[in-house]
């Protein structure tokens, strides 16, 4: 009798669980190993910074490890391609930015993934501004100085980027767009050549991420004439934005964000998504974080990801038609 009552109690657990929908089950066994972060850069740069703070502080809400996994390569597609086609369970997980995110799609001829149907958003971490810097020895104190006299000068004036593509060679374009100038791109290979020749005065101005150019503005190295983003820069808070300064719908930074492979249930989606929001909250995150110069989204939410991740590529997709900028 009691073998009876204890097999029909086992056939109803049974039962209950095959009941249950199929999120449920992921959510409750999720995660079931150590996860992947993968950044698809180099180790040492602020993509890779961000992503290690906020790896190292999820363990306790999630209960597994996260470990950062570097992917550096074909500005960026290596690692975005390589989440793409991973696992849909939550485990693989991508810290992107504008270039895999909304730009690549674009500029190159052909990748192998799409940053919309490749994957699922997770949560946008913010954006890191870039700011309008000069050599000391150029004449201009402000950007309608500047513009005045790349005006006076058509093609004479030139700007460093780390790249054909890249998110400091497509500023100078939007500027260019912006403000009718002829400013020369010169592309470098990576940000520490192209801030070199700055240095050095080999070139006269560069759109560069706020965190990178910092240190040479407070050494009076470089003159800061403005702001890329929408709003100002909690690290330049006296610094206008070039918005303020009479540029028209200029936004030109990179915005960061976590992506898993399309497919994934819904219920690791937000469980990913809760995790993330409160790390990113902590205090001792939250101050880390904005010492990287990043400034916070408008909400932490997967849908604001995705409106961002569209909004970000159809503006670059225009600007990239426009240029004829390519990175092939």
């Amino acid at each position: 009798m009691k073998n009876t009552r204890r097999h029909t109690l086992t056939l109803l657990a049974c039962l209950a669980t095959a009941a249950l929908p199929a999120t449920t089950l992921a959510q409750a066994s999720f995660p079931s190993k150590t996860l992947s972060l993968v950044v698809p850069y180099a180790p040492g740069g602020p993509t890779d910074a961000m992503a290690r703070t906020l790896a190292s502080a999820i363990k306790p809400l999630l209960g597994q490890t996260m470990i950062v996994e570097n992917k550096a390569g074909a500005g960026a597609n290596i690692g975005a391609e390589q989440v793409a086609r991973a696992e849909a369970d939550g485990h693989t997980l991508l810290f992107g930015t504008s270039a895999p995110l909304a730009i690549n799609q674009h500029l190159y001829a052909r990748i192998n993934y799409d940053p919309i149907k490749s994957y699922a958003p997770v949560i946008q971490i913010g954006h890191l501004p870039n700011v309008l810097v000069v050599h000391p020895g150029v004449p201009a104190k402000t950007m309608k100085e500047l513009i005045a006299l790349a005006k006076a000068q058509p093609g004479k004036l030139s700007f460093a980027s780390s790249g054909s593509g890249a998110s400091s060679h497509l500023a100078g374009v939007l500027f260019n767009m912006r403000a009718g100038t002829e400013i020369t791109h010169i592309p470098y290979k990576g940000t520490g050549p192209a801030l070199n020749d700055l240095l050095g005065g080999q070139v006269q101005m560069a759109f560069t991420d706020v965190l990178t150019a910092l240190p040479h503005i407070q050494a009076g190295k470089l003159r800061v004439l403005g702001v890329t983003s929408a709003q100002r820069s909690r690290a330049l808070p006296d610094v206008p934005t070039l918005v303020e300064q009479g540029l028209k719908d200029f936004d030109a930074s990179v915005f960061f964000g976590i992506v898993v492979p399309a497919g994934t249930p819904q219920a690791v989606v937000s469980q990913l998504n809760a995790a993330f929001a409160q790390v990113i909250q902590q205090p001792e995150v939250r101050d880390r974080l904005a010492k990287q110069g990043l400034e916070p989204p408008p909400q932490y939410t997967p849908a604001q990801l995705a409106v961002t991740m569209r909004q970000e590529g159809n503006k670059w997709r225009d600007v990239i038609k426009a240029s004829g900028a390519t990175a092939d």
